[in-house]
C-alpha cells in the first residue's frame, strides 16, 4: 500500500474533496485525521471509516484560529504518535462582484483559505523537520491561476497559496520535506450539485473533457503527491481540471 502506516492530517475532510481524500488515503494504508469545523459530519465520517476497518480520527478545528490549529496538531501527535502528511484542503467561498463584495466577506475567505493554510503548515512543520521527511500538499484552484468573475477574494486566496507553496518548497526542501499544490477545476461536490442544471452544463462546456471532475479525481492527485512516487516532485502546482484552460 502506498501510504502504509503514514499519518495524514486532511483539513476540510468531513465532506467533498477532503472526504474523498481521507477515504483514498485510508484505502492505501494511511492513518487519517479528519480535521473539520463540522463536528456532526466529521464524527459521522470517522464512524463510517472505522466501520470499514480503517484507522481514522475526527478532530474539530477552525483553521483560521491558531489555538484551534495547535490543538489539532497536538491531539494528532497524542493519538497517532507522529504526522507525516498535511493536506491543506479546507476552504470557503463568499462570492460577489467586486463592487458588491463586503470587507467582511473578503477578509473571511482569506482568513480560512490563506491564513488557515499558514497556521496549519507552521504548526505541523516542526514535527516534519524533526523526523527529516514529510509531505505538504496545499489546495489552490484554477481560479487562483486564471481568475474568475465574482471571486476576487477566492482568487486572491488561491493565488497566494501558490506563492506560499513555492516559497515553502525553497525553504523546506533541504530539510527533506516536499511541498506541492493541487489546483482543481470545476468539481462535482454537494455544493455544485445544488446549482441549476443550466449552470452545470455551462461549466461542463468550457472543460475540454466536457465533464466536471469527481472528488476522487482530486483525491488521486493528493495521493500521488503524498506517496513516495512523487519524491522528486517539488514546488509544483498540479492542475486537475479536465483541460479547462489550454
Amino acid at each position: 500500500m502506498r501510504l502504509k502506516d503514514k499519518v495524514a492530517i486532511i483539513t476540510g475532510a468531513a465532506n467533498g474533496i477532503g472526504l474523498a481524500a481521507a477515504l483514498r488515503f485510508a484505502e492505501e494504508g494511511a492513518k487519517v485525521v479528519l480535521a473539520d469545523y463540522d463536528a456532526e459530519a466529521g464524527l459521522e465520517q470517522e464512524n463510517a471509516l472505522t466501520a470499514q476497518g480503517y484507522e481514522a480520527k475526527f478532530i474539530q478545528v477552525d483553521v483560521a484560529n491558531r489555538e484551534s490549529v495547535d490543538s489539532l496538531v497536538r491531539q494528532t501527535i497524542e493519538h497517532f504518535g507522529k504526522v507525516h502528511i498535511l493536506v491543506n484542503n479546507a476552504g470557503i467561498t463568499r462570492d460577489a462582484m467586486l463592487t458588491k463584495m463586503t470587507v467582511e466577506d473578503f477578509s473571511r475567505v482569506l482568513d480560512v483559505n490563506l491564513t488557515g493554510v499558514f497556521h496549519c503548515t507552521q504548526a505541523v512543520v516542526p514535527h516534519l523537520v524533526e523526523q527529516g521527511h514529510g509531505k505538504i500538499i496545499n489546495t489552490s484552484s484554477v481560479t487562483g491561476v486564471y481568475g474568475n468573475v465574482g471571486q476576487t477574494n477566492y482568487a486572491a486566496s488561491k493565488a497566494a497559496v501558490i506563492g506560499m507553496t513555492k516559497t515553502w518548497a525553497k525553504e523546506l526542501g533541504r530539510k527533506g520535506i516536499n511541498v506541492n499544490a493541487v489546483a482543481p477545476g470545476f468539481t462535482y461536490t454537494a455544493m455544485v450539485a445544488k446549482m441549476p442544471e443550466k449552470i452545470i452544463d455551462q461549466m461542463k462546456s468550457v472543460v475540454a473533457l466536457q465533464r466536471l471532475g469527481d472528488p476522487r479525481d482530486i483525491a488521486n492527485a493528493y495521493l500521488f503527491l503524498a506517496s513516495d512516487e512523487s519524491s522528486y516532485v517539488h514546488g509544483h502546482v498540479l492542475q486537475v481540471d479536465g483541460g479547462i484552460m489550454m
